[in-house]
């Protein structure tokens, strides 16, 4: 069953990494919250409590949206810096 729920979570990561691209800032935030739900992915496959595992399962999706919701700020903060520069410019 986990893994049934991990092809899934991994197919529809890459479809949002397909739609949506990120500044390198973002890319990296990203990336780092992805080492971070994969190592808590780890701990969860290797506990032997169902519940205690479900749990981690659960943090790793949620550390995954957290950081897909940083790197948009991060990338909105970036583009609204370059809108006021422009902006200045004028």
């Amino acid at each position: 069953m986990k893994f049934i729920i991990k092809a899934a979570a991994g197919a529809s990561l890459f479809a949002l990494a397909a739609c949506g691209g990120h500044s390198d800032a973002g890319e990296n935030i990203v990336a780092n919250s992805e080492n971070v739900a994969d190592n808590l992915e780890e701990v969860a496959d290797n506990l032997s409590n169902d519940t205690a595992a479900d749990v981690t399962e659960n943090k790793a999706d949620a550390v995954r949206a957290a950081g897909e919701n940083a790197a948009d700020a991060a990338d909105n903060a970036a583009d609204n810096a370059a809108d006021a520069n422009k902006a200045a410019d004028k």
